[in-house]
């Protein structure tokens, strides 16, 4: 059966992109169904989706021509997926806020399938702090992200804010299609977040990762019909369900974590940012600022990528991940050779978009035999392409 889609159309510029998207949808064989909202109307005509979709196309909330003039109930019953592209900051804010003045707000409240927004404004209205916020409100409620994408824009400005393009858009929902049931019966172990190294009872060494991208792949994990087994450090996320999730805090404590357990999974996917050094000596009471200077002895922690990667009966595809902020290629590609990985997936951090704490991010991901660029946007989306590409690649080297 032909999978639905339901694409919602906001007023701005970026709306011409959306027939192309239709188009594309089309061509995947994929029955689709378009609203508008009024505003949207006026940069492109309900007719062109109507050509292109070959249905007629919604816009008003209340329809005396529908069987029991409920249109919004009846779209979202139909629809397998809720794509709003282009996403203006106006149709986030009323998604946020839970309004319902019109038919495509009121479709954002009825659907239960899964939602995608296509995000497009001016940068400015984008970085603006009101719209970050609305942003985050919707993550929290499940919303998908698309983008945006960096680059010039309708008005002259350059910056974040271009609606991603159609092809782009397509891809992540025909992956969307195509993802359930990737990792059916598969055992994968993920280790995510930082690691604290404690100097007295009150202080310790540690690093800025939020965990983010470790419990996005956990749930892109499991949402592929993995059983995943999730080994935290210290991270203030909330564990997703079906998960089994073993907390730690140091070096030590992931590295056994880890060890003790690799060896039962398929997959290892080391996303922890594990310190690289601990303090030597531990102080069983607080240390007291008297020196002006205080030197602080280091020791080199286990490496757990490594001997995961070296263990006899070791997963059958071992992940890594780099963080650098220079040469990230020529230490991604030596990381990947001198540990015997399979994959590594490696980005940049320190930059204006992206890395630590941030919801979004960009991956270069690097195997022996190749590469491939996974573009910035949400990182719960990021996670799933990740996923995709891991099992592609694993699947290859057990026919090889």
């Amino acid at each position: 059966m032909n999978k639905h889609i339901l694409l919602g159309i906001c007023g701005g510029i970026a709306a011409y992109k959306s027939a192309e998207l239709v188009r594309l949808l089309r061509k995947q064989n994929y029955e689709v169904k378009v609203v508008m909202t009024s505003s949207a109307i006026e940069f492109v005509s309900a007719l062109t989706f109507q050509a292109l979709s070959a249905n007629p196309v919604s816009t008003q909330l209340l329809n005396a021509e529908e069987e029991n003039a409920m249109g919004h109930i009846n779209l979202a019953r139909w629809a397998d997926v809720f794509i709003i592209a282009p996403a203006t900051a106006n149709i986030i804010a009323k998604f946020s806020h839970g309004l319902a003045d019109d038919l495509l707000s009121t479709l954002y409240l009825a659907a239960t399938c899964s939602i995608y927004i296509a995000p497009a404004m001016n940068q400015a209205m984008w970085n603006k702090e009101i719209t970050q916020e609305n942003i985050q409100k919707l993550r929290l409620h499940g919303v998908q992200l698309i983008g945006p994408e960096q680059g010039s824009q309708a008005c002259g400005e350059t910056g974040f804010g271009r609606m991603s393009e159609a092809k782009d858009i397509c891809q992540v929902l025909v992956q969307a299609f195509s993802y359930s049931n990737k990792l059916q019966n598969i055992n994968i172990l993920i280790s995510a977040g930082p690691t604290r190294e404690p100097l007295d009872p009150v202080r310790y060494i540690s690093n800025r990762s939020s965990g983010k991208m470790g419990y996005a792949l956990a749930e892109a994990a499991r949402n592929a019909g993995a059983h995943v087994t999730l080994i935290s450090g210290p991270v203030t996320l909330a564990v997703p369900d079906n998960i089994q999730c073993i907390k730690v805090e140091t070096a030590e404590q992931m590295h056994h974590a880890v060890i003790s357990r690799a060896a039962k999974h398929d997959i290892y996917i080391g996303a922890a940012a594990v310190a690289d050094y601990s303090p030597a000596d531990l102080s069983a009471t607080k240390i007291k600022k008297q020196n002006n200077e205080s030197v602080l002895k280091l020791q080199k922690t286990k490496d757990v990528l490594a001997d995961v990667a070296a263990l006899n009966d070791r997963p059958t595809f071992v992940v890594g991940f780099a963080a650098e902020t220079n040469n990230l290629e020529q230490y991604a590609k030596e990381k990947l050779s001198k540990k015997n990985l399979d994959m590594i997936a490696a980005n940049w951090v320190g930059q204006e978009q992206g890395g630590f704490d941030s919801d979004e991010n960009a991956l270069q991901v690097y195997w022996p035999s190749g590469h491939q660029l996974l573009n910035m946007t949400d990182k719960k989306q990021l996670a799933k392409q990740l996923i995709s590409l891991i099992v592609e690649k694993m699947n290859e080297k057990s026919t090889t």
